[in-house]
């Protein structure tokens, strides 16, 4: 707590640095998304701003500019059909990376390759993330490239009279999820393979809490970290007033419902060690006093305002001020957040360039292309016009938005 309470003080400190050196509050920052290339086809969305495929889900991806002047994306899929799992559980039993390319930020990626999936299909049962690998986010930080990502491996059936008896082997390799990042020096060389897989997580959760039906509980009385039970969704960024290193992610809380909460561990290296912080972040609450339900954060600095800011996606729309979708925090220093006058970011919908706007089921999973000085330029966003949850076709999509700042 003592550590904690540090940071706190560190960011005030901040603050006041920053009000003394700038005779002007920051600009607001103000995001439109622009319409997209794109017609309805079916359930899904088909054109030059989405990337689809008819033998795979697509969910998330994430882009970077590469030396090469093209633009890289690595994006979650796990294949579809009538004898796989439906997309609620084969995005936690056969989730992959793969690779993509394009000429142009927002359109046109065209798949080339898997490039990182469970070790098991290599021949490793027993590694960390022998079962799936997701959740995929692209950094460059000091000339190099970091691909962040969670994986996960089965942890067996429980014994008999334990508190994780009754769990399926989705819900045990759910359960068991955690935080790596592989470093690379180019493109060619993460397709190519060249490149040092990580043999154990960057980042696994602290506690283990939740009422019943969990695999290696911790014990009775145990007060749950924000890194409880999973840690997942990680987005990374650089604090330049003191040169660390700030991993976000996400954890469970039971209260007794499922909702996601958010912490953030701190390192002087983009490959770690990271040490997590005690305290819940992005902490804002219902009601009844229970943090509001929250996921995908992605975070970034924007250097002419000196200021954070986190995109996620919230539940209850209890963030946003109005309904789910897409939300937009901001901080001083990365540790507390604020919300701006209009948090809401996005709202769950798509504008075509024919003018029609096509409300979605599922828009999440957000990752940006931002420019030098922090500006947005692009959202790549996991896309589903339907409920995907129980489909076996394949019906979701990874859309590529425009953004223009005002």
């Amino acid at each position: 707590m003592q550590k904690n309470v540090l940071y706190i003080f560190i960011g005030f400190i901040f603050l006041l640095a920053i009000s003394g050196c700038n005779s002007k509050s920051p600009e607001k920052l103000s995001i439109e998304a622009l319409p997209i290339d794109a017609v309805v086809n079916g359930n899904i969305l088909a054109g030059p701003s989405v990337l689809n495929d008819p033998d795979r889900f697509v969910w998330g991806g994430s882009v970077l500019k590469g030396d090469d002047g093209k633009y890289h994306m690595i994006y979650n899929v796990f294949e579809c059909g009538d004898s796989l799992p439906a997309f609620t559980d084969g995005w936690v039993l056969h989730s992959k990376l793969a690779y993509a390319v394009s000429d142009y930020p927002d359109r046109d990626f065209k798949f080339k390759k898997i490039v990182l999936r469970g070790q098991a299909l290599n021949g490793d049962s027993t590694a960390w993330d022998a079962q799936m690998v997701s959740n995929p986010h692209l950094k460059k930080f000091k000339g190099k490239y970091y691909l962040y990502y969670i994986g996960s491996k089965d942890p067996g059936v429980q014994p008999v009279g334990s508190p994780g008896e009754k769990l399926s082997k989705r819900n045990r390799v759910q359960q068991n999820q955690k935080i790596a990042v592989i470093e690379f020096d180019s493109f060619e060389d993460l397709m190519k393979g060249n490149f040092s897989r990580p043999d154990k997580p960057l980042l696994a959760p602290r506690t283990r809490v939740k009422p019943d039906n969990i695999v290696n509980p911790s014990p009775e009385g145990t007060q749950p970290k924000p890194d409880n039970i999973i840690v997942v969704n990680p987005a990374v960024t650089y604090r330049p007033a003191d040169g660390k290193y700030l991993l976000y992610f996400k954890g469970n809380l039971y209260d007794p419902n499922w909702r996601g909460v958010h912490g953030v561990a701190l390192s002087d290296s983009p490959t770690g060690p990271f040490a997590p912080l005690d305290d819940i972040i992005f902490d804002f609450r219902t009601e009844d006093g229970r943090i509001a339900s929250a996921e995908d954060p992605y975070v970034w600095y924007h250097k002419t305002q000196q200021k954070f800011y986190a995109v996620f996606k919230d539940f209850s729309g209890k963030i946003t001020g109005a309904d789910p979708g897409l939300a937009i925090l901001e901080s001083i220093d990365g540790i507390i957040w604020t919300k701006p006058a209009d948090p809401f970011f996005m709202k769950k919908q798509v504008v075509l360039q024919s003018g029609d706007t096509i409300k979605v089921d599922r828009l999440e999973r957000p990752q940006m292309l931002i420019d030098e000085e922090g500006n947005p330029q692009v959202l790549y966003a996991a896309c589903s016009i339907i409920n995907i949850n129980p489909t076996k076709k394949g019906e979701s999509f990874n859309v590529q938005i425009p953004l223009q700042v005002k």
